[in-house]
């Protein structure tokens, strides 16, 4: 059931991401109407208007397209036609002419048939068809109706048998929603921030947007997005149960992500900086909150306790002061600026000054309880050895990209194809449903490049990826169809992002040895936390630097061994004598030029000396290409290194100049 109720809030997902699109034209034409309100502002407006009235039948067919096993697109014809069925059998006017009574005597919840509950319900009705007959065969002589066709037909005749039913149930059920709804709403600023607080208590079951369409939508009678987004009701009450989301969202949240970077170790601090201002950008911006709670919410759950109590206070406080502005997506800095010009929204403007008391309260909340309770929070936790050694080791292609490479990681980690059900996804998580989520290594997945992971129980985990993850589930999703053997990806070595996998080399080292590097070509030294790449400047691969080359000519940083030439050539990995693990990289991003710079002078196990050429370099085609030209220089196996000694160099070096002295343990 869990896993049932999981996938319909994943679902209900699909329908709201075509909400910004009805913001966008509704508070453009607010803007507009501002400055004129002619034409062109009725005109934007009601292009937003023609989504939201179609809001019933939008969840009809993304519910139905969203639980269906495949999401085909038969599945949604289905959610159409189980829709259109109650809403047009069931509407007043054809309820008056099945009882023979007159339209003023019908119920008046016939009037309201068409919402969003009965477009969910008949997409789970769909879906369920669809799963259950799609691949159905029929009799030669109906052949044709066989599969996928049977689907339509079959919701048809279940959905006029609904009708039935609803004509007798949905009058008290639909009684019984709107008593609901009037006693959230007669709870006033209490009942917004006990709605906010479980709101944020349901986000790592993905089961907030279920309770979502209560408050928000036409289901209880309550339809805050779509009132809001029409300026219907009363001024500085639509709109109660969005507006204190925006001082947490804007404000809040990033100011606690500052509280946790404060509190990191020194060693992790530029680390988890860079995870925390990305998570706090999306929170900001876009109001997307999930890279940031999941970078806590389990490692540190009593601080998201304390976060869902802070934006339940936050909500209250909005409804109480009758401060109200809109969303239609979330409630970052987009659709704030989308919801100033709406007639309805009511001093909007004091959501600033709420949202900077909210990031006061954020800040030092979360500071104290970080401290005093010694929440493991991000850059805190302890990392034992066993952490560090455990590697992801998976064989990647050309082909691949990032978001296929880390795919392919999370694949190995969770077990592969033996142990998959169901691969699924969301705004910013993979759901997936595993046989035994016992057997997954979660080490693993979070080395893949995931902020965090959820196991929710035996057969569900969900893993954060971000707002990009669609691309990672679609990869994910190849891998598991095609039923690729763990055999075909696991290595001997460990792939890092872009497409940079570990030499394959001896690892046993010399101790005490110190070792000499130099610079790869003549031109500019550039250290490494300056290469616009996360990957080399974050430190992800190991330390060292970078060349900016003013030629092509690309030569050996130590004396040593080639032990790996790249199938791309936009990488060559050198063992020391020592034992040390050195990664040249050519370029950003360039393994998707697929070899063609690149002309390597070098092959595998040849002893090489520094200064000696090992490749000759098209820089232009790199740059016509839109790719940056630093040779990044990187110990891949810093935990043999017990001192880097970085020399005084000048801006410009050349082959012979010295730049670093590396001694192992």
């Amino acid at each position: 059931m869990k896993t049932y109720f999981q996938r319909l809030g994943r679902s209900l997902q699909l329908p709201v991401a075509v909400l910004p699109a009805a913001a966008l034209l509704v508070g453009t034409g607010f803007w507009w109407a501002s400055a004129d309100n002619g034409f062109i502002a009725r005109f934007l407006q009601a292009g937003g208007n023609a989504i939201l009235t179609q809001l019933p039948l939008l969840f009809a067919v993304g519910t139905a397209l969203g639980m269906a096993k495949d999401k085909d697109g038969a599945a949604a014809l289905a959610g159409l036609v189980a829709f259109e069925i109650p809403t047009n059998v069931l509407k007043t006017s054809s309820v008056a002419t099945l009882l023979g009574t007159k339209v003023a005597a019908v119920d008046p919840s016939f009037a309201a048939i068409s919402n969003v509950f009965i477009g969910i319900m008949s997409g789970l009705i769909a879906a369920a068809l669809y799963n259950r007959f799609h691949e159905t065969k029929l009799p030669m002589a109906l052949s044709f109706f066989s599969g996928k066709r049977l689907v339509p037909i079959l919701a048809a005749i279940v959905m006029l048998a609904v009708s039935a039913v609803l004509l007798v149930v949905w009058p008290p059920l639909y009684h019984a929603l709107v008593v609901f709804g009037k006693f959230i709403v007669g709870l006033g600023p209490i009942g917004a921030g006990i709605y906010a607080f479980c709101n944020r208590l349901l986000v790592p079951t993905g089961l907030h947007q279920a309770l979502n369409s209560v408050f928000l939508f036409n289901v209880a009678g309550i339809n805050d997005i779509g009132k809001f987004l029409a300026h219907e009701g009363p001024k500085g009450v639509t709109g109660m149960y969005q507006a204190g989301f925006f001082p947490v969202m804007m404000f809040g949240l990033p100011a606690g992500a500052y509280a946790i970077y404060k509190n990191a170790r020194p060693e992790r601090k530029k680390e988890v900086g860079s995870l925390m201002l990305a998570g706090a950008f999306a929170s900001f911006f876009t109001g997307v909150t999930e890279p940031l709670e999941f970078s806590f919410m389990f490692v540190a759950w009593p601080l998201y306790v304390l976060h869902a109590f802070f934006t339940g206070l936050s909500m209250a406080f909005a409804a109480f002061m009758h401060w109200t502005a809109g969303f239609s997506f979330s409630a970052g800095l987009v659709d704030y600026v989308l919801s100033l010009k709406n007639p309805i929204a009511n001093h909007p403007l004091m959501l600033i000054l709420q949202g900077i008391v909210m990031a006061v309260i954020y800040y030092f909340g979360f500071n104290f309880a970080i401290q005093k309770f010694n929440l493991m929070t991000p850059g805190r936790e302890l990392v034992t050895d066993e952490d560090d050694d455990a590697q992801v080791s998976i064989q990647t292609s050309d082909k691949d990209d990032k978001y296929s490479i880390q795919a392919k990681k999370i694949y190995v980690a969770i077990g592969g194809a033996d142990n998959i059900s169901a691969v699924d996804n969301c705004t910013t998580r993979l759901r997936l449903q595993l046989k035994d989520t016992d057997k997954i290594d979660e080490a693993a997945i979070k080395r893949s490049g995931a902020v965090g992971l959820n196991k929710l129980d035996k057969v569900n985990l969900h893993i954060i990826i971000g707002t990009e993850v669609q691309f990672v589930a679609d990869a994910l999703s190849q891998l598991f169809n095609e039923k690729l053997p763990l055999s075909k990806l696991e290595s001997s070595t460990e792939t890092k992002p872009d497409s940079v996998e570990k030499p394959a080399v001896d690892s046993s080292i010399k101790s005490a040895v110190t070792s000499e590097f130099y610079s790869v070509a003549e031109g500019q030294y550039m250290n490494i936390e300056d290469v616009n790449d996360s990957t080399f400047s974050q430190k992800l691969l190991g330390d060292g630097f970078a060349i900016e080359p003013k030629n092509g000519q690309i030569t050996a940083p130590v004396d040593g061994t080639v032990t790996t030439v790249f199938p791309t050539k936009h990488a060559i990995g050198f063992t020391t004598d020592s034992g040390l693990e050195i990664l040249l990289h050519m370029g950003i991003d360039t393994v998707e030029l697929k070899g063609k710079p690149f002309d390597v002078k070098v092959t595998d196990g040849q002893k090489i000396k520094h200064g000696d050429l090992v490749a000759n370099v098209d820089l232009q085609a790199i740059r016509d290409a839109g790719k940056q030209t630093p040779m990044m220089v990187i110990i891949t196996n810093m935990a043999a290194v017990s001192l880097l000694k970085f020399n005084m160099v000048n801006a410009q070096v050349t082959p012979e100049t010295k730049v670093l002295e590396a001694t192992t343990k």
